[in-house]
């Protein structure tokens, strides 16, 4: 696995403590008035967006609150009117990782770490996306990971193995994935053909008109994750093009699924590095912020924000005069349950203490999907 460390200033000022692996985050300072949203119009979701902030644990919601805009900020999804906490434990273990979480998520049943979309036995587990095909819908993945790591995978490969990333390749290039956009060129060898895919390694071919004109886009644009110095484009920008796409294509269609994930708030966690998972957790707010406004305008669509785990065993300490004390406990994955946050028809569903298999199962209720008709749509 890659982990580019990522060393800018992220208009933060940002110093290390000494011992104890303290950082010190200055607080900000909030001086525009947030407003909660309001329950949805509409009883019954006929798009779903679900946003996975890899990594993102509790206190790390926190940190970036209090970086960002002080103790009277909130972070987009803070605005939303439901929020649940969620437990997430793998199906051999307490300890989860991302690949056993996001089967939780894309297929309702607790499987082994490392396993993808099977269960214990290594048995087939239809995720949503699948699912949703049968019924007329259109599904999308952003990651700032390869778009062959765990958490995307979840949703369209089956295999006893997160690590077999080639063979995920081709799992994707046969998925019902409708856009695909993130990293992992090292991991596909597509000779080109009518078959195939519309495939684009270059941002600038980022383009709504162009991609629309397609009918099935895997965008990569790095070898395996992202690196920013590099000039990769934003979890935004992606999302912004998903959405769009995945719109366009679905007029015709009962509507759409989109993930969205903030991979590398994860692989911050896992360096102790509190200034690069706050410039990871920025894009990830913004992007968040932006799906909002899309479901303002479009009452019919359901937003989600959760995590698959807690990295870092972060641990907020008693200020040290207009800094937060940032303590990292370990490396790994911590055993902190997670919240998830929902706005728009059917987010009543998430409120309460649930487990990570739950997500699903309401995801399917928010959209009613026991009355959906079996159809196929047309572009």
């Amino acid at each position: 696995m890659k982990k580019p460390l990522l060393i800018f200033c992220a208009c933060l000022l940002f110093a290390c403590g000494s011992g104890d692996n303290i950082e010190l985050v200055a607080i900000g300072s909030d001086t525009q008035p947030s407003t909660a949203l309001q329950k949805a119009s509409k009883s019954k979701a006929k798009n779903v967006i679900l946003f996975i902030g890899d990594g993102m644990g509790p206190n790390q919601v926190a940190l970036a609150k209090f970086a960002t805009g002080g103790p009277d900020h909130r972070l987009s999804f803070e605005n939303f009117p439901i929020t649940g906490i969620v437990y997430n434990h793998s199906a051999d273990s307490l300890y989860t990782d991302s690949a056993a979480s996001a089967t939780a998520w894309a297929t309702g049943v607790k499987t082994i770490n490392r396993y993808l979309a099977v269960d214990a036995e290594k048995k087939f587990l239809p995720t949503i996306p699948e699912l949703l095909s049968t019924k007329g819908f259109k599904s999308g993945l952003v990651a700032t990971s390869s778009i062959t790591h765990a958490t995307p995978a979840a949703f369209y490969a089956h295999i006893d193995s997160r690590y077999k990333e080639k063979e995920i390749a081709k799992m994707l290039l046969d998925s019902d994935i409708d856009i695909a956009l993130g990293g992992g060129q090292e991991f596909f060898n597509v000779t080109p053909s009518a078959d195939t895919p519309f495939m684009i390694y270059d941002k600038k071919l980022l383009d709504k008109d162009l991609l629309n004109s397609k009918q099935q886009v895997i965008g990569l644009f790095a070898e395996d994750g992202f690196d920013r110095r590099l000039g990769t484009p934003t979890q935004l920008e992606m999302t912004q093009v998903a959405l769009n796409f995945l719109e366009n294509k679905s007029q015709n269609c009962a509507g759409f699924f989109l993930m969205s994930e903030g991979s590398q708030i994860d692989w911050a966690g896992h360096d102790n590095n509190t200034q690069y998972m706050l410039v990871e957790f920025a894009d990830f707010d913004a992007t968040v912020q932006a799906a909002t406004d899309f479901a303002i305008e479009n009452q019919d669509t359901l937003i989600l924000v959760t995590a698959d785990h807690a990295t870092g065993g972060l641990v907020l300490q008693r200020p040290k005069g207009s800094n937060v004390r940032a303590q990292w406990t370990t490396g790994s994955h911590d055993l902190s349950p997670i919240n998830i946050y929902a706005y728009g028809p059917g987010s009543e569903l998430f409120s309460g203490v649930m487990d990570n298999t739950e997500i699903f199962e309401r995801i399917l209720q928010a959209l009613d999907y026991e009355n959906l008709d079996s159809s196929n749509c047309s572009n």
